[in-house]
């Protein structure tokens, strides 16, 4: 499948390199979040790609609900399970869990399907800043400490009408932030189409931590660095 350069499995278990992280995070998400950088300090697998790791091993459910616990190292060694009653978890070799998900309704394991809707959420959710982040920020006069930007991927869920996609996408449909302190609490809300025709809807959750004082001109270099980085990554492709 697609995913298969972006992690390596021995037996049952699964590893991530900080490069592998960094080019599905850049190549398919189009998310240029400098913690996914291979030099990052606090280096971290993007969940979008553990979100695409579960569909791909065990499929697409009408309802599913995906919880990170904890953030992923370059590296670790993971297993990807699924008990008796359907619950998925992905942990470590010391049961340190980074992800749970729940799921019900008929499941495909169709590829193409299964693909077509990864591809079109992963696109979808790389685009978090600046597109939906910047403007929701400078709404509430809070920004990221730009030293050190960091925004955690908390939940997503959605509810899809059927399985047998062909051609999905998804539309924003409101976002909001709640700023409690120096956290701020980012929802987003988006449509499922399939051909042009509703077939579901989703939410997803972040946490923006270390929130300051927004920053006009800081937040536009931080822009013009992602651009920048895009572009170069770009050019190189």
């Amino acid at each position: 499948m697609f995913l298969d350069s972006y992690y390596t499995q021995t037996d049952s278990r699964i590893r991530i390199t900080a490069q592998q992280a960094s080019d599905f995070a850049k190549g398919i998400a189009g998310d240029f979040n400098p913690i996914h950088d291979p030099q990052a300090r606090r280096f971290c697998v993007p969940g979008d790609l553990l979100f695409a790791l579960v569909l791909s091993r065990f499929g697409l459910s009408r309802e599913m609900d995906f919880h990170f616990r904890s953030m992923v190292g370059e590296g670790t060694s993971l297993c990807l399970k699924e008990n008796e009653s359907g619950h998925i978890d992905v942990s470590d070799e010391d049961d340190k869990r980074y992800l749970d998900v729940t799921r019900s309704g008929q499941t495909t394991r169709d590829e193409s399907a299964v693909e077509a809707f990864t591809r079109c959420y992963v696109a979808f959710s790389g685009k978090n800043f600046p597109h939906v982040l910047k403007p929701l920020m400078e709404e509430k006069g809070v920004m990221f400490n730009p030293r050190r930007p960091l925004v955690i991927y908390d939940s997503m869920g959605f509810s899809l009408e059927r399985v047998g996609l062909v051609h999905p996408s998804l539309e924003l449909v409101d976002s909001s932030m709640v700023v409690n302190g120096k956290r701020g609490d980012v929802t987003l809300q988006f449509r499922i189409t399939d051909g042009g025709s509703e077939v579901g809807s989703g939410s997803k959750k972040l946490v923006v931590s270390g929130l300051c004082d927004y920053d006009a001109s800081a937040m536009d270099a931080i822009v013009t660095e992602f651009y920048r980085l895009k572009a170069a990554y770009e050019a190189d492709g």
